[in-house]
């Protein structure tokens, strides 16, 4: 006798099963377009628990039960990334047709580790990669692989740099053939780097920080630690510099430092997970000159194309050296195709159970274009190019940089004597009481010593009137809490438009 959940099973994989899941999504993407919902959610993580906080489920309810609790349990209590005033974290509001695909790529559950479980996805990953290493300026012997995102990507770039710096490390262990080398990184660069140096088995103290000049890798200064570290005759594992910084969005100058590791025979790795896409965009792909110098390439086309979560890219300029990071084989599993090629992805990844995720990127690129995603990346920049022009009129905050990309740091100033600690704490408070207020989210970050806001736009919604609300916003609870602190009736800011 069959159970009854095999009926349910067969209910399910109709369509009227399906379009209440679609539906909340695209009421979702509906209802952000006016921007009257609350940003986020003011619930403590404690608050939302008690929502869950219930024994394990043993019998199934009706399917339109379970979607009412994800729209009132769930989608209640989260960050609205499609909403035009969410310019927090660099999470996208996602594109939506990649997001409709999403439900295919999960119904087919193809799995791209190995050729003969996913054939058309595993040709369609590989288009892809040919595709974006033609943009990084590579030619046909460059290879590459989708990971879950920069993080992964960064530590299979230095793992691929460790293979060529210690090739016996795979068979022997690191430092068995000699001293440890050391990776040299912008003080401004993703954590994934040194987290990676760690991992390796390097050592922490083996990741060397470059220090920057304008929010930028001081090249000046990694051409003197190289010549020092030459003339001690400490190796150089690698040299990693970012392309859209996480503080800042800033791009560090590829072309010379590309020319100096050329120079002295050292990979360069270049963390573009934020800003390769850059290359998608006729104003801004001269960011990214002398990318083609760099040995290997990490990019998130969950950033800056705006995909679902995940889609992160390694790239590299010759396929073998993935093929040398990842010596071990598997012959029950990965194997030459007929014609002598090795499709196999597994054979270059971390991943085993890996995600058709390269199919919601093909099929952004089909819906939209190349051009149109570099059209979107334009209108990202100018926005935040915006904000930077409106806090340059207004008399409560300062811009710490000039913006490169989407990002961009400010500061509300404080008043005449109070000191940099006083005005650090109200900083902090001000974006906390602002996103608690549901009228937009940001985030903060430090720099230079300094705690500041922090805009990073990601919603093609978001536009100039948007940002003027964001620093109306911020003024408007800057004065509650300067009438709180001291407990009398001020007026607010005055005007600046």
């Amino acid at each position: 006798m069959r159970p009854p959940v095999f009926d349910l099973l067969e209910q399910d994989m109709e369509r009227d099963a399906a379009l209440p899941f679609i539906d909340l999504a695209s009421r979702y993407f509906v209802r952000m377009r006016d921007g009257t919902d609350p940003v986020s959610t003011a619930l403590s993580s404690a608050e939302i628990a008690r929502r869950f906080d219930e024994p394990l489920p043993l019998g199934g309810r009706p399917l339109n039960e379970v979607t009412e609790r994800i729209e009132h349990d769930v989608m209640s209590a989260m960050n609205r990334l499609a909403h035009p005033m969410c310019m927090g974290h660099q999470v996208s509001a996602p594109l939506p047709a990649a997001v409709w695909m999403e439900t295919v790529i999960a119904a087919m559950n193809q799995s791209v580790a190995v050729a003969e479980m996913s054939p058309s996805a595993t040709v369609v990953e590989t288009q892809l990669v040919r595709w974006m290493t033609a943009l990084i300026g590579w030619d046909a012997s460059a290879g590459g692989t989708l990971t879950s995102g920069g993080t992964e990507a960064t530590f299979t770039a230095l793992l691929a740099a460790r293979a060529a710096a210690m090739p016996n490390a795979w068979e022997r262990g690191v430092g068995a053939d000699g001293p440890l080398p050391v990776v040299l990184c912008g003080e401004h660069a993703h954590y994934a780097v040194t987290r990676a140096v760690a991992q390796l088995g390097l050592g922490l103290e083996r990741a060397v920080a470059i220090p920057s000049r304008d929010w930028r890798m001081d090249t000046g200064a990694l051409a003197a630690r190289l010549d020092a570290l030459a003339a001690h005759g400490t190796p150089v594992m690698a040299v990693v510099a970012t392309a859209g910084s996480t503080a800042t969005g800033s791009f560090d100058d590829l072309e010379t430092i590309g020319a100096l590791c050329e120079a002295r025979g050292l990979w360069f790795h270049v963390d573009a997970a934020h800003g390769a896409s850059a290359l998608l965009s006729a104003t801004h792909r001269d960011r990214m000159r002398g990318v083609a110098r760099a040995r290997s390439v990490a990019w998130d086309a969950h950033k800056m194309m705006l995909l679902p979560l995940s889609a992160g890219m390694l790239f590299v300029r010759d396929e073998r050296d993935l093929d040398r990071a990842f010596a071990q084989r598997a012959p029950y599993l990965f194997h030459g195709d007929e014609d002598g090629r090795v499709w196999d992805q597994g054979t270059r990844s971390f991943q085993c159970s890996r995600r058709a995720d390269a199919l919601k990127m093909w099929v952004a690129l089909e819906r939209y274009g190349a051009a149109g995603l570099g059209e979107i990346y334009d209108h990202l920049c100018r926005t935040v190019r915006d904000l930077h022009g409106v806090i340059a009129g207004h008399p409560d905050f300062v811009a710490l940089h000039a913006p490169e990309s989407n990002i961009l740091c400010f500061r509300w100033v404080g008043r005449a004597g109070e000191d940099d600690a006083t005005v650090d704490a109200f900083n902090r408070d001000l974006r906390e009481r602002y996103n608690k207020s549901g009228r937009g989210w940001i985030t903060t970050t430090v720099l230079g010593g300094r705690r500041v806001l922090r805009v990073t736009v990601m919603n093609p919604r978001t536009g100039r009137d948007e940002v003027i609300r964001l620093l109306e916003g911020l003024s408007d609870e800057a004065s509650t809490m300067r009438r709180e602190g001291s407990r009398e009736p001020g007026p607010p800011s005055p005007a600046f438009l």
